[in-house]
């Protein structure tokens, strides 16, 4: 049985927006920080706009699943992961940490914390 964070991972690399959304219970916690900004969410909606329309929208190819890893901590659950992706800049790795609490099945307070795209020596 997987994890409700690793589908969240193959959800994303899938570009499953349906299973990204199924994943997030109805009235979601969720807050994301990249590099250069904070997001916020509290439907499905928003969260897969943010994930899937913002973080890995047009432009971005996800090549790649380099590395998937689970934990817990205390009443929470880590899920951490890495992309390989392409840009039009070139390649890139993109590494997120993400905490999670929620049921079985879903994830109803989501916490994300976001490398950048960090570009792939040549």
């Amino acid at each position: 049985m997987t994890t409700p964070g690793e589908r969240w991972v193959a959800a994303i690399a899938a570009r499953d927006s349906a299973g990204l959304q199924a994943l997030l219970a109805p009235d979601v916690d969720f807050r994301g920080l990249t590099p250069r900004r904070v997001f916020e969410g509290t439907t499905p909606g928003e969260v897969r706009d943010v994930v899937l329309g913002t973080w890995f929208g047009e432009g971005v190819s996800i090549d790649r699943v380099e590395e998937v890893t689970t934990d817990v901590v205390g009443d929470t659950r880590r899920v951490g992961y890495r992309f390989l992706t392409t840009t039009a800049d070139g390649p890139h790795l993109i590494e997120q940490q993400a905490y999670y609490r929620g049921g079985i099945e879903t994830i109803d307070f989501l916490r994300i914390v976001c490398s950048g795209y960090r570009p792939v020596a040549p």
